[in-house]
């Protein structure tokens, strides 16, 4: 769950320095606070042998029905800060299961991994270039020239 919520962590981090409506310390204590809401929502609901099993309840999602996430919400007020001033996409979606965490970034694109996870042994440096990698693929259809992964 470490490495997956870590994924997690900085995949968004990075979304929101990029919207560079926050300084970088508002932006540390909302990771932090964040970190730890879905750290207690998780516990208890993580299965690594039916990865499936507790998917819509661990699943990130912003769009025209639910404006706002209630755990990044939560890590907001936590933190002292706007929701609105994270600058995330109106319309984002994120799996965080055992061994994998996707996004789909709009309502009507294709979701992508943005890391996964098929052994216990792999270290954050490759959590940070799996997240990274992904950052790369919302910026560029942010952009208009959304890269698929293969």
């Amino acid at each position: 769950m470490k490495k997956e919520i870590a994924a997690v962590i900085i995949f968004l981090r990075r979304l929101i320095r990029k919207a560079e409506k926050l300084e970088m310390e508002q932006v540390e204590e909302f990771v932090e606070r964040l970190t730890v809401a879905l750290q207690e929502k998780y516990n208890g609901h993580w299965y690594p042998k039916d990865p499936s099993k507790g998917q819509a309840y661990r699943c990130i999602r912003m769009n025209k029905f639910q404006r706002e996430d209630p755990e990044l919400s939560r890590a907001c007020t936590e933190s002292g800060i706007l929701y609105k001033d994270l600058g995330l996409p109106q319309e984002l979606t994120l799996w965080v299961d055992p061994g994998e965490v996707c996004c789909r970034y709009g309502e009507n694109s294709y979701a992508f991994t943005v890391a996964s996870f098929p052994k216990d042994d792999e270290d954050r440096e490759d959590v940070t270039k799996k997240a990274m990698s992904a950052i790369h693929r919302v910026v560029d259809y942010h952009s208009g020239c959304l890269s698929l992964p293969s």
